[in-house]
């Protein structure tokens, strides 16, 4: 079972913000995980329960796989690097 691991950012600086994604996405993807999206163009359709700023979604084989990921030692030194240069809201969503 698929799932998807949703990331809306607000950043707050930008060159910070680039060396965390650098450092991002090859551990995302050595997790087995694929960028769907990547802070592309949003056309929010309705925003009665929060206003998206820069979304990310990526593409993980099951909850556990998305949830080890986002729990690791090797991703926690660069989630402070995001943590410290933006603000974040993140959700693991069943693709089912």
């Amino acid at each position: 079972m698929t799932a998807y691991l949703i990331v809306d950012t607000k950043i707050e600086n930008a060159d910070e913000y680039e060396k965390y994604k650098a450092l991002a996405k090859p551990l995302v993807e050595k997790a087995g995980g694929i960028y769907r999206a990547r802070g592309g163009a949003l056309d929010v359709v309705e925003n009665e329960l929060w206003s998206p700023v820069r979304l990310v979604i990526v593409e993980f084989p099951d909850m556990e796989t998305a949830r080890t990921f986002a729990d690791s030692e090797d991703y926690a030194p660069v989630k402070a690097i995001r943590n410290a240069n933006a603000k974040c809201t993140t959700v693991i969503v069943d693709g089912t």
